[in-house]
């Protein structure tokens, strides 16, 4: 590992860059701004002031494209991650605890319907939204998670209740519900989570299937969840959450038993040749026996690991880390990614915090987020070194892509990745929110 790459990362985060976004929900952006926030958070710099308290959020990372990002969409993406840094921020500025302040954050990500986790979750191969989350405390070590609910409006909420109210880690499914319903936590009717972007993308990637022709799938699938808590669907239907909520919209399209079945393979500009070191990388191979791929979006044609997370420094110096997802597009069989699961994309402990969005399937076998954590702690690297050196030599090597953000103890912060770009944001003490989405300025 080469000590002159590091040692460069996030020079200029906060160089008294200013935000100059348009106000939350305008349609509008200045480019200028834009600009001036995608330089002040390069993943190859480190910081030239050093922040003490402080948030970062991520919404997601992949191959986003400037050409297929249109003002209009941009500037609202960037306006809902200010709009979640500043609601961490206004939790840490009263000297809250960085808990509070990253599932304040998180739960604004959770209802906007342009990243995936919460409102904006994908369907998976039956048409039903199935969604994860985690939290963890890195001053106590507690953490809670949930994975694979349908019915639960903000599931950062819902993990830190079993983190909180409960003697576990993690809880899935009906279990997981049933959970939230013991701690008086209201659930939803499924149809809130329908987008019809969502809900093209997985026609998209039905299309793809069935164009590809594969054997038909094993007979004996899952049933699907149904349209009320605890109410499954008849076998090989959709459910009443895949159903258009409005007339003029396109009729339901769900997997059934045997139908052909082949993996979704990403375009070629997903597939760019092994990358030099500071330069953006995807997978050279597809994983081992997966037909998971990220997620299209079918506005701008990205391919995108949906994901948002959070990680805070109080002004006591206590650390955490929240992780949300609705998972990949088209997964079957009850799949669960890295979000979930501590130390692989959520993790915190005292020195260091780290939330993940990538391929789940590389950050779980590579416990991505605790390797960078022990690194710093055993190795006494900085965190920038230690976050870079995972993201840009580890999972490069596995064919993993995607990016965390982190931060340590002292406030210093790392949000490298190896696709294209990554939604991501930072505020500090002095409250100006910085918001960044592309690879280059």
């Amino acid at each position: 590992m080469s000590p002159s790459f590091p040692s460069r990362m996030h020079r200029g985060l906060l160089a008294g860059t200013a935000l100059l976004l348009a106000p939350l929900g305008c349609a509008t952006t200045s480019q200028a701004g834009a600009a001036r926030d995608e330089a002040a958070l390069r993943t190859d710099e480190p910081p030239r002031v050093k922040p003490k308290w402080g948030l970062v959020i991520h919404g997601g990372a992949g191959v986003i494209s400037r050409e297929n990002l249109t003002p209009e969409r941009e500037a609202a993406m960037r306006a809902a991650l200010t709009e979640a840094l500043q609601a961490g921020h206004a939790v840490l500025a009263k000297g809250g605890r960085s808990m509070d302040a990253v599932t304040a954050a998180i739960r604004v990500l959770e209802d906007s319907p342009y990243f995936n986790a919460g409102k904006g979750s994908v369907f998976n191969h039956d048409g039903v939204n199935e969604l994860d989350a985690a939290v963890m405390d890195g001053k106590t070590r507690m953490a809670g998670a949930v994975a694979g609910v349908h019915h639960i409006q903000n599931p950062i909420d819902l993990a830190r209740l079993v983190m909180e109210k409960s003697p576990h880690v993690m809880m899935v499914g009906d279990g997981a519900e049933a959970f939230a319903k013991s701690q008086g936590m209201p659930l939803v009717d499924a149809k809130y989570f329908y987008t019809e972007e969502r809900w093209q993308g997985l026609q998209r990637a039905l299309e793809q299937e069935k164009a590809k022709g594969a054997p038909p799938a094993e007979q004996g699938q899952p049933s699907t969840q149904g349209q009320s808590p605890g109410q499954p669907s008849a076998p090989g239907q959709p459910p009443a959450s895949a159903q258009p909520p409005a007339p003029g919209q396109p009729p339901a399209q769900g997997a059934t038993p045997g139908q052909p079945v082949t993996p979704v393979q990403p375009p070629a500009s997903a597939q760019p040749p092994a990358p030099q070191p500071g330069q953006p990388a995807t997978p050279a191979q597809p994983q081992p026996g997966s037909s998971l791929t990220p997620g299209v979006d079918p506005i701008t044609g990205d391919h995108k690991f949906g994901t948002v997370g959070a990680v805070a420094l109080d002004m006591d110096g206590n650390l955490a880390a929240g992780t949300s997802t609705g998972g990949m597009t088209n997964k079957r069989f009850g799949r669960v990614g890295d979000a979930p699961i501590i130390g692989a994309g959520t993790y915190a402990d005292e020195r260091c915090a780290v939330s993940a969005t990538g391929h789940g399937e590389f950050f779980i076998r590579y416990t991505v987020a605790r390797d960078i954590c022990a690194r710093v702690e055993y190795q006494d690297l900085p965190l920038p070194e230690a976050a870079n050196y995972v993201v840009h030599d580890v999972l490069v090597k596995a064919g993993g892509e995607g990016g965390v953000i982190a931060m340590d103890r002292q406030g210093h912060v790392a949000m490298p990745f190896n696709s294209s770009g990554m939604y991501r944001g930072y505020i500090g003490q002095d409250g100006t929110p910085t918001v960044a989405i592309f690879q280059q300025p």
